[in-house]
């Protein structure tokens, strides 16, 4: 199941941010199973032949139409579905995951602390300068607009890495993939065409050119590398699960009427029946819609993700009876994946029967288990206890909820109410646990 939400986040490298500096920016992430497994089987593989340890990376995905990816603090890559779907091949993609873990690999992003302190002060420069503008010129634009600019260019000078930064990133990243036996020819072709594109419309440069300065230098040295060096294709698997994945993203973020011009009804591929179906659901066609469906789940019966797509539009169609099952399926499949589980345990609470509410209880807890962070599973966890007439539970779900978004408010109250209800154990400690935590000195 697709699902878009924001999240609060300040620069993609900043540790922390202290409540007397500015707010921090909001991304809009996409959550998709099918989506993150990909990138994560990449980033393994890269972060392996990298000599780093795969077990801690953390896969974010941004919905950004630019073509551009990061990586923050903490093992985390975020990547734009600009790139996913605007990406002719799975190699860019592989390539330019690969050249973001060469910054990991040296260090890059420890840097950063000392870099967001002096980002702030030219922010607080700017704004400064932006108000003795703006009273210099008795125009309040005048100063929002500086203030504006000069906190926009503050951050793209933290956001960027120096040139020597990038030719690092560059080498390590064509030494991963010799060591995978993956070309380096995708990040080549991700590079001439930014190039390219830079040249004909230089006034709004994608953001990639922004925080990875391109140099002929570089694009110079990637050639003689892939001349050298040429390298193979991805696994077909891993290209044909690409392939879905972008047809998936465009099915979902692009006009129906666009998706079905693209994807023609004479081409009989699973990417293109695939885009075709979702497509189709957004515009209300739920019969067409599953019809592709069983065309895809008959052609690819061990795909969870077809199944979870099928559960899907039922769920969103008024049929959480029938999604109970296509989910199931996606669960069999793929019992590792949280938003399967997710899934089942939201569409066992939709059908409205009581007998299903603690098999949905049970599912949405295997899915915290896997996921603890994710916000939907702690909210649908309490709306479950809530229905089966748990009202401390109910409320130690919500405040953990609330405590992982930052809501200090509803966290404190929920924690209150959790801790008044329920019996001594770990829940009532949790409770008071988180109680204490949101205090103003603790978080001071």
């Amino acid at each position: 199941m697709l699902i878009i939400s924001a999240l609060s986040l300040l620069l993609p490298t900043q540790p922390a941010w202290s409540r007397d500096e500015a707010p921090p920016e909001r991304l809009v992430l996409i959550r998709d199973a099918e989506t993150e497994t990909l990138l994560h089987e990449f980033a393994v593989a890269l972060y392996r032949a990298a000599g780093l340890s795969p077990n801690t990376v953390r896969i974010y995905v941004v919905r950004d139409t630019a073509i551009n990816a990061f990586v923050g603090s903490g093992n985390r890559m975020f990547i734009h579905t600009g790139l996913l779907m605007q990406a002719s091949s799975a190699l860019e993609v592989v390539g330019t995951m690969a050249h973001e873990t060469g910054h990991v690999l040296h260090g890059d992003i420890s840097r950063a602390p000392q870099q967001a302190r002096e980002m702030m002060l030219r922010s607080l420069g700017a704004l400064l300068i932006a108000g003795a503008a703006g009273v210099a010129s008795h125009d309040a634009g005048v100063g929002a607009g500086a203030a504006m600019g000069g906190m926009s260019m503050a951050q793209r000078q933290f956001l960027s890495f120096s040139r020597g930064q990038e030719v690092g990133a560059d080498d390590a990243a064509t030494r991963m993939l010799d060591r995978l036996g993956w070309s380096s020819r995708g990040l080549v072709h991700l590079f001439e065409r930014l190039d390219d594109q830079n040249a004909l419309i230089s006034t709004h440069p994608d953001p990639f050119m922004l925080t990875h300065p391109l140099t002929r230098d570089r694009i110079d040295f990637m050639r003689r590398h892939l001349a050298e060096t040429p390298g193979g294709d991805l696994p077909p698997q891993l290209n044909q699960a690409y392939l879905l994945v972008r047809a998936k993203l465009e099915g979902f973020l692009t006009i129906p009427s666009t998706v079905l011009r693209a994807y023609p009804e004479s081409d009989q591929s699973a990417p293109t029946l695939y885009a075709r179906a979702i497509a189709l659901h957004r515009m209300s066609q739920r019969d067409a819609a599953l019809a592709l469906m069983a065309r895809l789940i008959a052609m690819q019966p061990a795909n969870p993700w077809f199944r979870e797509l099928r559960g899907q539009i039922l769920f969103e169609s008024g049929q959480p009876r029938d999604a109970v099952d296509a989910y199931r399926e996606a669960v069999r499949l793929a019992p590792e994946q949280p938003l399967l589980h997710q899934g089942l345990g939201q569409a066992m609470m939709e059908t409205g029967d009581r007998a299903l509410l603690r098999p949905a209880l049970d599912q949405l807890e295997a899915a915290r288990r896997q996921d603890p962070e994710d916000l939907d599973t702690w909210h649908l966890l309490g709306v479950a206890w809530g229905q089966l007439g748990d009202t401390g539970q109910a409320n130690l779900a919500l405040a953990e909820e609330a405590i992982r978004a930052g809501d200090i408010p509803m966290a404190k109250r929920f924690a209150r109410l959790a801790s008044e209800s329920l019996p001594q154990g770990p829940a009532k400690l949790r409770a008071l646990d988180i109680g204490n935590a949101v205090r103003k000195e603790n978080r001071e």
